[in-house]
């Protein structure tokens, strides 16, 4: 029952929000009986939303933290999302790692959005019972208002906290390990993140190697490059303060960071990584130097892109044994749907606005907003090729390319802007798979989709994409403007092959492995240089 109300209430949801979206930004009144109505806006309504799937599914759900629980719902007789293709209809025993998902799952952090809401997390933390709280944040962010905010929040409410603002951007093994080394003897009871997503995702994994204290680093990583085990513990509170609009770290159960033995870039995926709580509030992002906003821009459009066209979730083989087993990243679901493709439509519409004009509060709002609605379509569908792909292009950076605007003392190529330099390519790649959702894709950068044919559905989206990039400014055009060459081809394409985390839910992709490295390789031939 949790299931059909999810989806009717997404439904109406979509309905709601695409005509509201075409009427004025303003307050509407109507007179009845002396009351006076007041539509809330897009804001509020996503919000909402937000805390409907949040208290269905909280993040101590017992799906997740006890094995032997099941809900006694019955299921519905009939649904559209499942069409028996798994079912056995013979007495042979069936490899279950043949069998398809036929469910699918929403989890999302608790989310409160607006201006000005930093300075309630003082009390957040009181009402929390918080005696030790790690605030963890980077050495930029730590000189912000945003921190300022944070320190007399937590000082009016007299709470005990220490700042650790070593954060590294683009944080690497070793730098996230420092980390754990520096929380570990303060043994917080509750952490506190002020920052982008490498903040955020710190604080993830600060709170994870503290509750399991006899944990090797690579235990929780992701397999193969780590052991990829389950969170089985209850981890301690976390609260999420973004100061980007990009990651949408603040919804997800996900840490990313490079594995500098390997050139590659990996992480820890679970549900229980979850924020508690993400505060979103704009008035943290004015501070943004415009190459930081168009590059955390970025990574929101390929969230929406990559989660719109990622499988469907009942595609995914295998299926679990045990609900608890039931990746965070599951494929494309009839809900994650509505937050994908109105981030993606916001996007378009604001990121251009927001790197142009800092002034601009609608666009700076309104992208935070779509940060956080993408987080939560691809923290429960997942992302694929471009995010696969992205994690050798800036784990390798073998030209030690620094992208302006950056004023960080290492060579950098940042997220946003590696997984957005091979998107042309990924998504004429995909188009064949479902023409459908690529045309309604481009249809979204406003591209007149009348006469478009369904076998060019690709190109079509593709060219929209190098549009936008080439309008946006200052994003190089391929690989080579990346400092990358051919003969770096292969390692590119061998340090992708481990991400199965997100290639399993690529369209089109082989699964033998010779075919799947000769698909990459000329992915990555493709992305070498475009107009």
């Amino acid at each position: 029952m949790h299931l059909l109300f999810l989806s009717l209430l997404a439904y109406t949801y979509q309905i709601t929000f695409r005509r509201q979206e075409q009427q004025d930004e303003r307050v509407h009144t109507s007179f009845k009986m002396g009351a006076i109505r007041v539509v809330p806006n897009k804001a509020t309504r996503a919000v909402n939303l937000l805390r409907t799937i949040q208290h269905t599914h909280p993040p101590s759900c017992p799906c997740h933290s006890n094995p032997g629980h099941h809900h006694n719902h019955v299921a519905p007789a009939v649904s559209r999302f499942s069409e028996r293709t798994s079912r056995r209809s013979y007495g042979t025993p069936q490899d279950p790692s043949h069998l398809k998902e036929y469910a699918f799952e929403m989890a999302a952090s608790a989310i409160r959005f607006g201006p000005g809401v930093t300075q309630e997390v003082g009390m957040d933390l009181a009402n929390m019972k918080a005696k030790r709280i790690c605030v963890v944040t980077d050495e930029t962010v730590d000189k912000l208002d945003a921190m300022r905010q944070v320190r007399e929040a937590l000082t009016r409410e007299g709470l005990n906290f220490r700042v650790f603002n070593k954060t590294r951007v683009e944080p690497k093994d070793y730098s996230i390990k420092e980390a754990i080394a520096w929380a570990k003897p303060f043994n917080p009871d509750t952490f506190l993140a002020v920052g982008g997503g490498s903040v955020i995702d710190t604080a993830k994994l600060m709170n994870l190697y503290t509750c399991y204290p006899e944990a090797d680093f690579l235990d929780f990583v992701n397999a193969p490059l780590g052991k990829g085990l389950p969170i089985e513990r209850e981890l301690r509170p976390l609260i999420a303060i973004p100061t980007t609009a990009g990651t949408g770290s603040e919804t997800t159960g996900t840490a990313i960071f490079d594995l500098a033995s390997r050139r590659a870039k990996t992480g820890v995926a679970h549900r229980n990584l979850k924020p508690t709580l993400g505060i979103c509030d704009p008035l943290n992002t004015r501070t943004m130097p415009a190459a930081v906003k168009a590059s955390s821009g970025l990574d929101v459009l390929c969230h929406s892109l990559e989660s719109w066209t990622a499988i469907p979730f009942n595609e995914r083989t295998p299926r679990p044994t045990n609900p608890m087993l039931r990746p965070a990243y599951q494929g494309a679901n009839p809900i994650s749907d509505i937050f994908s493709l109105n981030a993606l439509r916001a996007t378009v519409k604001y990121l251009p606005r927001s790197v142009r004009d800092p002034d601009d509060m609608e666009a700076q709002s309104e992208m935070l907003l779509a940060s956080t609605l993408a987080g939560v379509g691809f923290g429960n569908a997942g992302v694929h090729l471009c995010h696969g792909m992205s994690y050798p292009i800036s784990g390798q950076n073998p030209g030690k390319y620094r992208h302006a605007g950056y004023n960080i003392a290492d060579a950098i190529i940042p997220h946003g802007v590696s997984v957005a330099v091979t998107a042309p390519a990924v998504f004429r790649f995909t188009g064949a798979s479902n023409p459908e959702r690529h045309i309604a894709a481009a249809e979204a950068f406003g591209v007149d989709i009348s006469n478009v044919k369904r076998e060019s559905a690709g190109e079509v989206l593709a060219d929209a994409l190098q549009k936008f990039l080439a309008e946006l400014g200052d994003q190089p055009k391929g690989l080579k403007a990346l400092g990358f060459k051919s003969e770096d081809l292969d390692e590119l394409v061998e340090g992708t092959i481990p991400q199965q985390r997100v290639l399993m839910l690529a369209p089109g992709l082989a699964k033998e492995l010779q075919q799947e490295r000769d698909q990459l390789r000329r992915l990555f031939e493709d992305s070498m240089e475009f107009n």
